[in-house]
């Protein structure tokens, strides 16, 4: 049997969103040809905010890094475009990836150095929220840099709790449960 195509789902996810502070965005699911568009917006965020969302030293995100943020199977891994009010200027990216099970998904953001501080990262992190909770997920989890002050205070301001990520002092682990169990 075929499984029906997991897009329907993704119908209400593509939409306008208007941040706090009136940054009007359009945002929608990632697509395999919108690699080049993705490669080119990481070379447009700072070496910090590149190495606070691969986690690691990256200089440049080449195909390895992109290539899996726009071939996506829109069912456990989503990965959402958010495009300046023109609909051509890519200025965040915002990825969720669930288990197996959609008990629990990881979710990254990146804002463009020249979009920071217009709250594109509380209306990304709202929306990845949103859509989780639509699927049934029951937490979200972020992994970020121990130095990576900006975030972790947005994610708690979110309702995230903050622990030590196990196994690695330079890492924190923040959770935000969305469905408590049953």
């Amino acid at each position: 049997m075929r499984e029906a195509d997991p897009r329907p789902v993704l119908a209400g996810w593509s939409n306008q969103v208007t941040t706090r502070s009136g940054v009007r965005l359009k945002v929608r699911p990632a697509e395999p040809e919108d690699e080049a568009l993705l490669t080119d917006f990481f070379s447009r965020v700072t070496p910090d905010d590149l190495r606070f969302r691969f986690l690691s030293p990256v200089q440049k995100a080449g195909r390895n890094l992109v290539a899996p943020l726009v071939r996506v199977d829109h069912k456990s891994t989503e990965n959402f475009l958010a495009f300046a009010d023109d609909g051509e200027t890519l200025v965040a990216t915002a990825m969720i990836a669930a288990d197996p099970s959609l008990k629990r998904a990881e979710v990254a953001l990146a804002v463009r150095a020249d979009f920071k501080q217009k709250g594109l990262g509380w209306s990304l992190l709202q929306l990845v929220a949103d859509y989780a909770k639509a699927r049934g997920i029951r937490s979200i989890e972020s992994i970020e840099a121990r130095d990576n002050r900006e975030a972790i205070g947005l994610e708690q301001e979110m309702g995230f709790t903050a622990r030590s990520y196990p196994g690695d002092p330079t890492l924190v682990l923040l959770r935000k449960v969305l469905h408590p169990a049953a």
